[in-house]
Parts: C-alpha cells; structure tokens; sequence
C-alpha cells in the first residue's frame, strides 16, 4: 500500500472540516510572522541604540513585535476557516470609539516616531520649542520633557513638539555671538580693535575658523560703537561670551581707554550771565 502525502493533508483533525493541510499553513504563516517579527524589532532596537533612553527603546521595540506577531496571526486565521466579518465589524465599531477616545494620544504617538527617525533634537540638546527654552530631558513616546535653565521640568506633548517651529541652538558644532563695545571719540579705535583681538585670540575656546571680526560699526551719539563677532563651540559659548566680555573690558581699561559716559552740550544764548557761585541758587 503506497503512502500518500495528499490523503494524508486532507484527513480532518475532528474540528470542523479543518484539515492538517490547514493547520500546518497556519503555522507556517505564524512562523513566518514570528521570524519576521524577530528580525524587524532586533533592526529596530539597533537603529535606536543611541537615540533613546533604554526604557523607551525596549517598550518601541516590544510594540514593533507584538504588533507584527498580531499581524500574522490575523493573516493565519483563515486558514483555520475562522470567519473574520464578525470579529472586523465589531473590532471596527470599538476601534471608531477607541480612535475618537485617544485621538490625541495616538496623534502624539504618531508624533514622537517622527520625532525619533527624523531626531531634530537630541538628549542634551539646547533649544527653543512652544516658548519653552532650556535642554530636552528626555524623547518619550508621547512627550518631551524639557528643563529650563532655571531647573523646572517641562513636559510637552509630542504632538505640538512636531508641529512646532523647533530652535536648536546646539545642533551647528559652533556657535555665533557678539558685543557692541563703546569708547570715546578721543580714544584710538585702532589701538582699541587690536586690544580686543589680542584678548580673543589668547581664549582657548574662542574659534580660530570661522575667524572673529571687530570693527567700527557705529558713530554714536556718546562715542564710537565696536561690534564684535566671535565664534565658539556650541556647547561652550555662554561662558565663552561672559568670560571674554569682563576680559576685553579690563584690558582696554588697562591701556587708558575708558567707556564713555551720556555726554550733553548745553549752548546759552548770547549775554545770558549765570549767577551766584557753584551749588548756590539765585533767586
């Protein structure tokens, strides 16, 4: 009596007319669903290594795979001749209540896997955001949590995180600020510009390229306006800025030239003769 393999598929398990043919493509697509769902998430875990806290990685991770094995199961399901209408229409009826219930949750979940592949901020990064300054905390999966440069904890919904105008200050390696610095007419503004040079140029964070540049800017009404631009790394540049400001300033003060004080001429008319002595009123 010779084997066959096709009588053998088709020979029912007792449920139903569900037959063994049935049930190892069931498995099979599961398998598939399963391997798939394995090489997926170890992707995934690996392309968020440095971008997320551990926590939030592993968490991103299990719904990657989860989300696949369901996938595959569902995909598997007719196999076992289940009918999917009635579990479609009652899954649709609670997914519209369920969608209308966490339309913004699912909104700032959307928002923060934007916000994760795109990465235009990152763990320690400076910025700007919904009015909101200070360095990112933290990436979540629904928020971002800001700290503020006076130490208060800010949490922002993903959602508006994305769709707001985001200033990165540390995102360019080097950073630019400036001073308007002001002398008197009767200084030497050559002597004053090579003063402030020589200071920059001692500062060890004080970038050589992109060079920095002092001028004349501005004849004022009190003296004459130095601007100054000069470059530093982005992380560094608020104690670059404060440091070299007190540094410039002592230097031209050591070599005579001053700041100058609000200065005012007053004219008198011809033949007006000012009486009584210094402190005293004339009445």
């Amino acid at each position: 009596m010779a084997f066959n393999v096709a009588e053998v598929l088709e020979i029912p398990i007792g449920v139903g007319d569900i037959t063994l043919e049935r049930v190892l493509y069931f498995a099979v697509i599961l398998m598939v669903g399963v391997i798939i769902a394995k090489i997926v998430s170890t992707n995934v875990r690996r392309a968020l290594g440095e971008r997320l806290p551990v926590n939030e990685r592993e968490l991103l991770t299990k719904l990657v795979y989860y989300i696949i094995i369901i996938w595959a199961f569902v995909v598997a399901l007719p196999q076992l001749n289940f009918d999917l209408s009635g579990l479609l229409v009652a899954g649709g009826i609670a997914g519209l209540v369920i969608g209308f219930a966490s339309q913004s949750v699912v909104s700032n979940l959307i928002s923060g896997l934007f916000l994760m592949f795109e990465h235009p901020i990152r763990i320690g990064d400076n910025i700007n955001v919904a009015n909101v300054t200070g360095s990112v905390e933290d990436v979540r999966v629904l928020s971002t949590v800001i700290k503020t440069y006076d130490g208060i904890y800010i949490r922002i919904p993903n959602e508006k995180v994305f769709t707001s105008n985001i200033t990165n200050y540390v995102h360019n390696p080097a950073r630019r600020f400036s001073y308007e610095i002001r002398i008197r007419y009767q200084d030497d503004a050559d002597k004053a510009i090579r003063i402030a040079k020589e200071v920059i140029a001692t500062h060890p964070f004080a970038l050589k390229s992109p060079a920095p540049s002092v001028f004349v800017d501005t004849l004022g009404e009190n003296g004459v306006i130095l601007t100054a631009y000069i470059w530093a790394p982005a992380r560094n540049w608020w104690g670059v800025r404060t440091d070299l400001l007190w540094k410039i300033k002592q230097a031209l003060e050591e070599n005579g030239i001053a700041i100058p004080f609000p200065q005012r001429t007053v004219w008198f008319p011809d033949g007006l003769e000012v009486k009584g002595g210094s402190g005293e009123e004339t009445g």
